[in-house]
């Protein structure tokens, strides 16, 4: 189903419109709220540690994210307890300089925002025949959302699904690929920390 996504009606959003209809529907949110990552790149501009790194300044990038939440078009804020965050980041080989930005965001946060899983490419390339998975949120059982970039990879809205089938479709598909993917406190440690400040090309 996750392949087939683009497939599914669904009512376009722009991206102020994605953050109304967002957040209500976040309030309301009655089960794991999933966030399935799979571009490499997106612009941030709106992010002073993002800011920092493209301008060649990976020290005070790195300074800057402790005081910063958020990541590609998805809002940020710490969710209620009466549900569980799930991300799953999809790497490519060599890592971007967004990713291993990203990667430093999501170590900040912590076990205690979400639960993040990394899977490599080629392990969801059976499942990515003519496209790349999309960028999706689920809030619990009732709405999906597949968020939307353009070029640049600027955040430009989103397409909400409320067919309650294919979200549970996408739910199980989701919790094989977490239970497949790699801790992402191993990974980070093992990958990211190693590697020297990003080259940036503006």
């Amino acid at each position: 189903m996750l392949e087939r996504i683009h497939e599914i009606t669904g009512v376009l959003l722009s991206a102020d419109e994605y953050l109304d209809d967002f957040w209500p529907n976040f309030r309301k949110t009655d089960d794991v709220l999933w966030k399935l990552e799979r571009i490499q790149s997106f612009r941030q501009a709106g992010e002073p540690s993002w800011v920092a790194m493209m301008e060649g300044d990976w020290n005070r990038s790195l300074k800057l994210i402790d005081a910063e939440t958020g990541a590609a078009g998805e809002p940020e804020r710490a969710p209620p307890e009466r549900f569980v965050r799930r991300r799953i980041r999809i790497v490519e080989q060599p890592v971007t300089p967004y990713l291993q930005w990203e990667m430093h965001v999501l170590a900040l946060r912590g076990a205690t925002v979400e639960q993040v899983r990394v899977l490599d490419a080629g392990e969801v390339a059976e499942l990515e025949v003519g496209r790349r998975l999309p960028e999706l949120v689920l809030l619990g059982t009732a709405v999906m959302y597949e968020v939307t970039y353009d070029k640049t990879g600027t955040h430009s809205g989103a397409r909400r699904i409320d067919d309650r089938e294919v979200i549970a479709a996408c739910r199980g598909e989701l919790d094989k690929l977490f239970t497949g993917g790699e801790d992402f406190r191993a990974y980070y440690e093992r990958e990211i920390v190693p590697l020297p400040a990003p080259r940036v090309s503006l």
